[in-house]
């Protein structure tokens, strides 16, 4: 038994089920990373609108623009 299950083991069962949980997290979000390079294919895609805002004020108004969405 290693290190982490003797520790594991010495925990309430309702912990346990929440450790389970944990890495059943784990798994699937390690499962879901994208592979390979990302391609910034976006990069540019703002690019008329340099002149109207600086970085900031840019991203700012992305987040605005996102939560209208919802």
């Amino acid at each position: 038994m290693t290190t982490l299950e003797k520790k594991i083991s010495t925990l309430p069962h309702e912990l346990n089920r929440e450790v389970e949980d944990f890495v059943e997290f784990l798994i699937e979000k390690r499962l879901k990373r994208p592979k390979g390079r990302p391609t910034f294919s976006w990069a540019g895609s703002l690019k008329e609108l340099r002149d109207e805002y600086t970085s900031v004020e840019l991203q700012h108004k992305v987040l605005q623009w996102r939560t209208e969405d919802k």
